[in-house]
Order: C-alpha cells, then structure tokens, then sequence
C-alpha cells in the first residue's frame, strides 16, 4: 500500500514560486544574443518594457535585487559618501553590508515608524553638514513595500520632494513594486500599472525584483537616466553581473510584466483570507496584511510550544519562517486549498 505525496504548501516566500507553462514556453523560444555585447534581443526588450512602463529613459536587467541596490548605490555615491536607509530596510539590513564593503558608502540608518516609514524630521536630522568631519550626504532609499506595508503616497512624495530640496538622489527598492501598487490602486480605483508608474516617478532610480510575486525564477531591472544606468552598468561588471545569453531569463521576465501582474490581487486576498482565520486561534496575534504578506506573533503558551508548532507544520508539509514571529507570504504556488490545509493544521495544533 502506497502513501500519497504530501503535497507543500510553501509559505516562506514569494521567491519560491516556479515558472508557470507559459513562461516557460516563453523562456524556450526566447532570441538570444550576447548580453555583454548588448546584443541580446530579449534583454535588450525587458530593459525597454520596463523603462517605458515605470517612465524612465534606460533600465539595467541584473541576475538580483541586492545586485541592482549595489548598483544603484554604487552609481549614486562615491567612497566616503552616505545614504540614509532605514533600519529593516533589505539595502541595510540583508545586503551583507555591500554598499560599505564595496563601495566605502556610509549607511545611516533610521528607526522607522509603525507604518514603515521614516520621519521627515529624522531624515531631515540626519542629513550632514558640508563639513570635513563628516560623510558626504548624498542619497536617500525608500522601500516599498516594507515588509508588506504599503507606504503612503503622500509620505513618498513628501520625503522624496525633502530629499531633493536638500540635493540629495532618492532610490526605491521596490522589490515588490507592483505589490505596492496593487495596494494603492485598490485605494485609488485605478490600474496598478498606473500606480507603479506614480510610485517609481517619485524617484531618481528604482529597482524592481521580477522573481517574488511576479513569477519570475531570476532577475530584477533597475531603472533610471540613460547617465544613471551607465554608471551601474559599471558596477554591475565589477559585481560580477554580466551575463551572455541571459534573454533566456529576461524572456521570463516580460512575459510576467505582460501576464502576471494583475493577478498579485488574488496573493493579496488569499493573505486576507488566511490572516481572517488565524485571528480566531488563541495564542496568535495576526498583523492585519497590506499586501501579501502576513506576520503572526505568537505569545503566551503558545511562545513556549513554537519550536514544537514549526516542527508540526513542516511534517504537515506547511513551510514558513520564523520561530516567535512567523512570515507567510502568498504567492502564485498558494492557492486557497493551501489555505485551509494551514488553518485546518494551526487549529488542530492549539486544541491539542
């Protein structure tokens, strides 16, 4: 007698979905060239595709997001200068330090605020004098989203246009850019494309990761003037980021900016939709979700038994990260089956 497969439902993050059929296709038939000689077709198409779509004159395709932050980084500032960043920002905190080990670039960093944000006051504070004892202000990066929040647009413009009145170049990670404007066009009825445009015009450079909600299995671009995307083309040699026929990998990215985009609202409502029926278990205190991501808190008793729930779950074949504080993140492979098989096993684990 054979068991069935337990089938996984993969929480940990948007990272892991895989292509789906049609990009796949569009992958295997993509033109190919030599991107290093920038005669890759299919490259040479998503940079545009994305330039155009975020409103910007070049874009820069990477194999990843920290890649593309150095970069972008990289580009804006020289040895000796510094960015202002926020504490949990991924440029900050998950990046290995890069901008400072390759670069010699300063982070400050800020505390943000309940919503994600950092205080207009903090960021003006922490903008330096022209002064020999210290680092040369030159930029500030934003994230968006931030750990699922969505930063309103009015804050956006406000510390992007403070940014510039003090002369300083603003960069968005907007890894999940288009989870963000899926967010702000539910509030504002309008089209995401639209809102990521508003978004990223706020900015001198924008990084978009193709390979979280997206779908995608690699890549993200980094847009900016046709002067900007030169400088990072630059850093991205030295990082090691030239790759030859990597239209087989744009190619998956275009067809995601065409396809899968509109259907990150389904993501955004399956992480309703789990953090509704977590909210009734005792033990759980659920972050509303934003976007599509979901953060639970466990406390009490149920804090003492965390290493025995995560063990649960993962025999149950449920992955998510964390320990105390656990992330699930839906994404195309998380579907509303998956949903229940979650709840169904959270709640069984807290009446036993």
């Amino acid at each position: 007698m054979h068991t069935a497969a337990l089938k996984t439902v993969d929480w940990r993050s948007d990272t892991v979905t895989q292509p789906t059929p049609g990009m796949r296709q569009a992958m295997f038939s993509a033109p190919l060239g030599d991107d290093v000689f920038a005669d890759d077709p299919s490259v040479n198409a998503l940079q545009d595709q994305m330039a155009a779509l975020l409103g910007f004159e070049a874009a820069l395709f990477v194999p990843t997001g920290t890649q593309s932050n150095l970069c972008a980084i990289l580009a804006h500032c020289q040895r000796g200068d510094e960015y202002i960043v926020g504490q949990m920002a991924h440029c900050y905190r998950w990046e290995g330090g890069g901008a400072a080990v390759f670069g010699s670039v300063q982070p400050q960093p800020l505390n943000h605020q309940a919503d994600g944000t950092l205080a207009l006051a903090d960021i003006e504070a922490a903008i330096k004098p022209d002064d020999a004892h210290f680092a040369r202000t030159r930029l500030l990066t934003l994230e968006n989203t931030l750990g699922g929040k969505l930063l309103p647009f009015d804050y956006v413009q406000q510390a992007t246009a403070l940014a510039q009145s003090r002369g300083l170049a603003r960069h968005l990670d907007g890894a999940r850019l288009f989870n963000a404007a899926t967010a702000q066009a539910a509030l504002t009825g309008t089209d995401a494309r639209v809102e990521a445009r508003r978004i990223a015009q706020c900015f001198d450079s924008v990084s978009v990761c193709l390979s979280k909600g997206l779908g995608a299995p690699v890549g993200s671009v980094l847009c900016g003037s046709r002067e900007f995307v030169s400088r990072a083309h630059r850093v991205r040699k030295m990082a090691g980021g030239g790759m030859r026929q990597a239209g087989v990998l744009a190619a998956a990215g275009s067809y995601a900016l065409t396809h899968q985009v509109d259907r990150l609202a389904q993501d955004h409502a399956l992480a309703r939709q789990l953090a509704q029926g977590l909210s009734g278990i005792a033990g759980l205190v659920v972050e509303a979700p934003q976007t599509n991501i979901v953060f639970v808190d466990l406390v009490g008793p149920a804090k003492e038994r965390a290493p025995e729930l995560m063990a649960f779950l993962a025999a149950r074949g449920i992955l998510t990260t964390g320990l105390y504080r656990l992330r699930f993140v839906a994404h195309l492979d998380v579907d509303a089956a998956g949903v229940d098989v979650t709840l169904a096993a959270l709640r069984e684990f807290f009446q036993a």
